[in-house]
């Protein structure tokens, strides 16, 4: 760690704050010294990077003095609490909760597809919920060749989503049924164990749940659309690990499927696995379960596009992302994640 920029981590010890740690090291960023912030009971802790061990410091006013990038994944309290605190310091924060998306003065940024908004920033930099990355990865090609007019997503969004607790949930509940026990329920609204509950965030006047209306409002700023039409539908299912989205976009232009999975193989952070001669998105490849392991330069990845059956102008598919290195909406410990 001898050149490079001075890095910093607020959230270290969560599981966003533990990739966020792998993939500083898996692309080589040029870290230079690495500190790394939590909760007042991980102060001390020791955390390893690139075979050196880092103790865990804690949050105060002069944490970030020296810090040239500060990553935070520690919740929406503390960004709005310390990342102001950090660009006075001079560092430029990278903020993955919902603090600042929405903030018109904060560009939320999906690198491939709006890095140009970059551009001004005033210190802060926010990254969009978890299931928007993944939606709206696709449509960029999609809305390039053909211009969107109007989108459906449905969401099967894993427990890890929501955390530790979610995880230990799940794996609870699952054990409980194997050995002919009483199935308990502690951190869910429902029963997750052989179940899917369609209700992640609190229900809004509108009818819609505030993780759907995340994804209506953070795509539009992504893609720099502010009146595309969203319908919009989030579920928790039995997965551990890997958030997917079933999607239909209407263009204004016909796009057809040949012409959608040329879009996707080429457009950077998508990985095609189209191969219905093959039965490969069928069997696993496109797939919560294999996501973990795949190419980890690629965030997202792509099956089964086809023209809708409706009369309309529509491509409809299925998209499989992990959540972890896309980050999620709040602080990886709650049920509305």
């Amino acid at each position: 760690m001898a050149s490079g920029v001075t890095v910093a981590i607020v959230g270290v010890t969560g599981a966003v704050g533990q990739t966020t740690l792998k993939i500083l090291e898996e692309r080589k960023f040029p870290v230079k010294a690495l500190r790394v912030f939590a909760s007042e009971r991980s102060v001390g802790k020791a955390i390893t990077f690139k075979g050196e061990t880092v103790r865990v410091e804690k949050l105060g006013p002069e944490a970030f003095k020296g810090v040239d990038v500060a990553l935070f994944s520690a919740g929406s309290a503390q960004s709005r609490e310390y990342a102001p605190q950090a660009v006075r310091a001079g560092a430029v924060v990278v903020d993955k909760s919902s603090a600042y998306r929405m903030d018109p003065a904060v560009p939320l940024i999906v690198p491939e597809i709006n890095a140009h908004a970059l551009r001004g920033h005033q210190g802060i930099v926010a990254c969009p919920n978890c299931t928007t990355i993944v939606t709206v990865m696709p449509l960029k090609p999609l809305h390039d060749a053909g211009r969107l007019r109007r989108v459906i997503a449905t969401s099967y969004q894993a427990v890890s989503g929501a955390g530790v607790n979610g995880v230990e949930e799940l794996r609870r509940q699952t054990l409980q049924w194997a050995r002919g026990e009483t199935m308990t329920t502690k951190y869910f609204p429902q029963q997750i164990a052989f179940n899917v509950i369609p209700h992640i965030d609190k229900f809004l006047d509108g009818g819609y749940t505030g993780e759907e209306m995340k994804l209506v409002n953070e795509a539009r700023k992504v893609l720099e659309m502010p009146d595309l039409a969203i319908s919009p539908t989030t579920v928790r299912v039995p997965v551990f690990t890997a958030h997917s989205v079933a999607v239909n976009a209407e263009t204004e232009v016909a796009v057809g499927p040949d012409r959608a999975r040329e879009l996707f193989a080429a457009f950077p952070g998508l990985k095609l696995w189209d191969d219905p001669a093959q039965n490969r998105y069928r069997r696993r490849t496109a797939t919560p379960c294999p996501s973990r392991s795949r190419d980890r330069t690629t965030a997202t990845s792509v099956a089964s596009a086809r023209i809708s059956p409706c009369p309309t102008r529509s491509t409809s598919g299925w998209w499989v992302t992990s959540f972890a290195r896309a980050p999620p909406s709040r602080e990886s410990r709650s049920p509305s994640s």
